[in-house]
C-alpha cells in the first residue's frame, strides 16, 4: 500500500509539473500563466476538483511510446465561481505545445458531457498549437468529437472560450461555436491558416498579430467579443462575466441583491436627447444611468460601434441590453451591427434573459457596399432574432425610429411586451424632409412651400402620438422615470409564458 501511495504522489507531482520547469519558465517569460495557474485564478480558492490527471496518450508512432506526460496536455475538472458550479478545461502549452490528441479530446468531451448532465457552464481556456501531428487522423477525429458536443450543448448550457495562446486550423471551430470568445492581447491568436501558409498561397506578407490577434478579431472580424491586457485581467473579468449568466437553459436569469432602488429617477436623462434631431448623444450614458449601480458589462465594444450590446442588472435581475448608438453612423443598422446584435439576442432568448432595447435608429445603412455584401439577409437576422425571442422584451424609443428599422428593433409588431417612447421620439417611415421631397416632388424649388409641408409632416408624424393612437406604443414616459418603468415592466413580466410553434428548428437567414 505504501508503494502505491508513493507512486500516486509521484504521478501527481509529474502531472502538476506538466512539460517541466524549463517550459513553465518559458511560458512565464511570454507573460503567460500555466494551465493550472489559470484554473487557480479563475475558480474559487480550493474549489477545483480535477478529473483524468493520469490519462496518457496512446500513440506509438514517431517514438511517442517513450514519451508520456500524465494529463496529456489538458487539465480538466470542475469547481465554483462565486459559489456557482462551472466545468473547465485548461490546455497546457508546456506539454506538446498543448496540441490535441485523441485522449486530450476525450478528456474535454467527458467534462462537456457532465456539464450538460448537471446543467453547468463549460469554460475552455485555450492554449494549443492545434492537432497533434504524430497522431494524424485520430487527433482530427478528436476535434470532431468536441465540435459535436459544442453543437449539442448550444442553447443548453453557456459555453465560453478564453483564447490564451495560439488557436489555429480546426482548433478555431470549437471556440467559434461557443457563445462568447475572449482573447488576451499580444499572446493569443486565432486563424484558420497561419502567416506562412497565407504567404505561400496568396503571397500576402502578414504577421500573426495582423492575421489573427486580439485587436484584429475584436475590431475587424468580430470573431472575438472582448480583448484583455493580460492573463490575470482576463480571468478576473471572466469571473465577473459568469456572474451574469444562468447555469443552464432551464434556470431563470440570476438575481443579485442590490441597494439601488428600483424606483430611482434620474433628472439628467430629461436633457440627454439634444433639441437638434441631427445632433448625436451617447447612448451608453443612458444605459449606465438606468442599470443597477451603473454596472454594465459591454460585449464587443470595439466592433460595429453603431450598436451596443451587453449585460446589466435591473432590480438585481440580469438583463441583456441592445441599443442603437447615435454617436456612430447616426445609429444606423448595417451588416456588422445586425449580426452582432442578432447573435446576442438569440443567446439571451436561449437562456431566459430579458431583453431591454433602446431605440434611436434612422434606418438601414444605404450604399452599394452594404447591398452587395448582403445587408438584406444580414439585417433579416436581427429581425428574425427579435421576432423569435419569447423572453420578456421591453423597448424604449428615445428619438428616431424610422422605416423598417423601427420594426426590427423589438417593436410591438415583433411581440414586444412593453413598448415605451420618450416625448422626443420620432416614429415614422422616414424623416420629415425626405418624406416631403418624395410626396411633394412637384413643389421642389419652392422653398417656402416645401418648408411648410415639412413642418406639417413633422407635426403629424415625427412624434410618438400616431404610434400611441394605434397601440404600437404602450405609453409615452418621461426620461427621468425610465429605470422605474422598466423595472416595473420586468416585474410584471416575471411569469411570462410564450411558446413558438412546434418545429424541429426555424431556418434563420444565415
Amino acid at each position: 500500500m505504501h508503494d502505491i501511495i508513493e507512486m500516486l504522489e509521484e504521478k501527481r507531482a509529474k502531472a502538476r509539473l506538466g512539460g517541466g520547469q524549463r517550459r513553465i519558465d518559458s511560458q512565464h517569460k511570454k507573460g503567460k500563466l500555466t494551465a493550472r495557474e489559470r484554473i487557480d485564478l479563475f475558480l474559487d480558492e480550493g474549489s477545483f476538483e480535477e478529473w483524468d490527471m493520469f490519462v496518457e496518450h496512446r500513440c506509438t508512432d514517431f517514438g511517442m511510446e517513450n514519451d508520456h506526460t500524465p494529463g496529456d496536455g489538458v487539465v480538466t475538472g470542475y469547481g465554483t465561481v462565486n459559489g456557482r458550479l462551472v466545468f473547465v478545461f485548461s490546455q497546457d502549452f508546456t506539454v506538446y505545445g498543448g496540441s490535441l490528441s485523441e485522449t486530450h479530446a476525450e478528456k474535454i468531451c467527458k467534462i462537456m458531457d457532465q456539464a450538460m448532465k448537471v446543467g453547468a457552464p463549460c469554460i475552455g481556456l485555450n492554449d494549443s498549437g492545434g492537432a497533434r501531428i504524430q497522431e494524424g487522423i485520430a487527433s482530427l477525429g478528436g476535434y470532431a468529437d468536441v465540435f459535436q458536443r459544442n453543437v449539442e450543448a448550444s442553447g443548453v448550457i453557456p459555453q465560453i472560450s478564453m483564447i490564451m495562446g495560439p488557436c489555429a486550423g480546426g482548433a478555431v471551430y470549437s471556440p467559434a461555436m461557443t457563445d462568447f470568445i475572449f482573447m488576451v492581447k499580444d499572446t493569443s491568436f486565432m486563424f484558420v491558416t497561419g502567416p506562412d501558409v497565407v504567404k505561400t498561397v496568396t503571397h500576402e506578407e502578414v504577421t500573426q498579430e495582423e492575421l489573427g490577434g486580439a485587436i484584429t478579431h475584436t475590431t475587424k472580424s468580430g470573431v472575438s467579443h472582448l480583448a484583455f491586457e493580460n492573463d490575470v485581467e482576463a480571468l478576473l473579468k471572466l469571473r465577473d462575466f459568469v456572474d451574469f449568466l444562468p447555469s443552464n437553459n432551464k434556470e431563470q436569469a440570476p438575481v443579485r441583491p442590490t441597494t439601488d432602488p428600483a424606483d430611482r429617477d434620474d433628472a439628467s436623462l430629461d436633457t440627454l436627447v439634444p433639441d437638434n434631431a441631427n445632433k448625436p448623444y451617447d447612448m451608453l450614458e443612458l444605459i449606465h444611468k438606468v442599470v443597477d449601480e451603473g454596472d454594465f458589462f459591454e460585449i464587443m465594444p470595439e466592433f460595429a460601434k453603431n450598436i451596443l450590446i451587453g449585460f446589466g442588472r435591473m432590480n438585481g435581475q440580469t438583463v441583456g441590453f441592445v441599443a442603437n448608438q447615435p454617436m456612430v453612423l447616426a445609429g444606423c443598422l448595417d451588416i456588422d451591427s445586425s449580426i452582432k446584435a442578432a447573435r446576442f439576442v438569440r443567446f439571451c432568448d436561449a437562456f431566459n434573459i430579458p431583453i431591454v432595447t433602446f431605440v434611436d435608429v434612422p434606418g438601414f445603412m444605404p450604399g452599394t457596399d452594404q447591398e452587395y455584401n448582403g445587408i438584406i439577409t444580414h439585417g433579416a437576422k436581427l429581425l428574425y432574432a427579435f421576432a423569435e425571442a419569447t423572453v420578456p422584451k421591453v423597448t424604449v424609443i428615445t428619438r428616431k425610429a424610422y422605416g423598417g428599422a423601427y420594426d426590427v428593433m423589438s417593436s410591438k409588431h415583433l411581440r414586444g411586451d412593453v413598448n415605451f417612447a420618450w416625448p422626443s421620439a420620432e416614429i415614422a417611415v422616414m424623416g420629415a424632409k425626405g418624406a416631403v421631397e418624395i410626396i411633394f416632388r412637384s413643389d421642389i424649388g419652392d422653398d417656402e412651400k416645401i418648408q411648410k409641408r415639412t413642418d406639417e409632416y413633422a407635426t403629424n408624424f415625427t412624434n410618438p402620438f400616431k404610434a400611441g393612437a394605434r397601440g404600437f406604443i404602450d405609453d409615452v414616459i418621461m426620461p427621468h422615470g425610465t429605470r422605474r418603468r422598466i423595472c416595473q415592466s420586468l416585474a410584471m413580466l416575471k411569469n411570462k409564458d410564450l411558446k413558438n410553434p412546434e418545429r424541429k428548428h426555424g431556418n434563420i437567414p444565415l
